[in-house]
């Protein structure tokens, strides 16, 4: 009977034993799953809101996807602004911290925690702005459908390897008054869009703040009582966001436009408009300069 009893006690000990050692291994491998996944951790921008207040975020492309880690604020995308958007407080005091999350049109996301603060330091953020100040412009990635089926990574290292060369394929297209010239530097097309490359400069000493572009396919000149035709197309994307072009400098933009040709009666016009002036600028586009685009395949991009 003794016997039995230390059998059964030796063989208790020795499942314990078996317990204890997977227990550890299981400890370990989380620490090491942690400790792997803290390799890619996304680290959180800080932000405050406050109840009686809003505060506003200025991304550089449009907003896509926002999710919110709580009820305690509420976030929305300004009206007729869509890469801005708008969050505040729904409860006084909130605590602990919460956050949110967005994903931009350019295939980028970014994260934030969220504090409440009745006097919030400041209420206007411009991420672009704030990711050069702290040396975080590569924002993490995430994949996309974007654009009838185009990868939003290829776009977005299109038009940025195509505004960093800022290389001059085109000579013909441009046009100049007022001290404004407005020139068509360069078409590159894939996938079925088209990368146009415009540089908007101010030689005068007056800033010329940008109302709007426009884009349309309109009739060459015809009879004074022939009606003419337009259509207006729409920009898929803009890589920067329209901003006044200060006295004596130069700015630069590349927009992106689906793939189309032209009839030898037709023409793409592109305007720009001044806000509060009459300083507009415009050239025109035929169809030889649309079929001898660049392939985007040229610049060798790298992700």
């Amino acid at each position: 009977m003794k016997q039995i009893k230390l059998v059964i006690i030796m063989i208790i000990l020795s499942l314990n034993q078996l317990f204890a050692q997977a227990e550890k291994e299981v400890i370990s491998d989380s620490v090491a799953s942690v400790s792997r996944l803290n390799l890619g951790r996304i680290e959180p921008y800080w932000l405050t809101v406050t109840y009686d207040k809003t505060t506003h975020l200025i991304f550089p492309s449009k907003i896509k996807y926002v999710d919110l880690g709580s009820e305690h604020i509420i976030a929305g995308k300004a009206d007729e602004a869509e890469n801005v958007l708008r969050i505040k407080a729904t409860t006084r005091n909130f605590e602990p911290e919460t956050n949110f999350s967005v994903v931009t049109e350019d295939g980028k996301f970014y994260s934030f925690d969220v504090f409440y603060s009745d006097f919030p330091a400041n209420l206007n953020y411009d991420v672009l702005k704030m990711q050069k100040a702290i040396g975080r412009i590569d924002s993490e990635k995430v994949l996309l459908e974007d654009l009838s089926g185009a990868q939003a990574p290829v776009l977005e290292a299109a038009l940025r390897e195509i505004y960093r060369r800022n290389k001059r394929v085109v000579r013909h297209i441009a046009s100049q008054s007022f001290g404004i010239t407005l020139q068509l530097k360069s078409i590159y097309v894939n996938n079925g869009k088209y990368y146009l490359h415009l540089e908007l400069k101010n030689s005068s000493n007056v800033s010329f703040p940008v109302d709007f572009i426009s884009f349309k396919i309109t009739d060459k000149k015809t009879a004074k009582r022939t009606a003419i035709q337009e259509k207006e197309l729409q920009p898929l994307r803009m890589f920067l966001p329209l901003e006044p072009v200060p006295a004596q400098e130069t700015q630069r933009n590349i927009v992106l436009l689906d793939q189309f040709t032209l009839d030898d009666d037709k023409m793409l016009v592109i305007e720009v408009f001044e806000q509060n002036g009459g300083r507009h600028q415009k050239v025109e586009v035929e169809n030889i300069d649309l079929i001898h685009a660049k392939s985007v395949t040229d610049l060798k991009l790298i992700f």
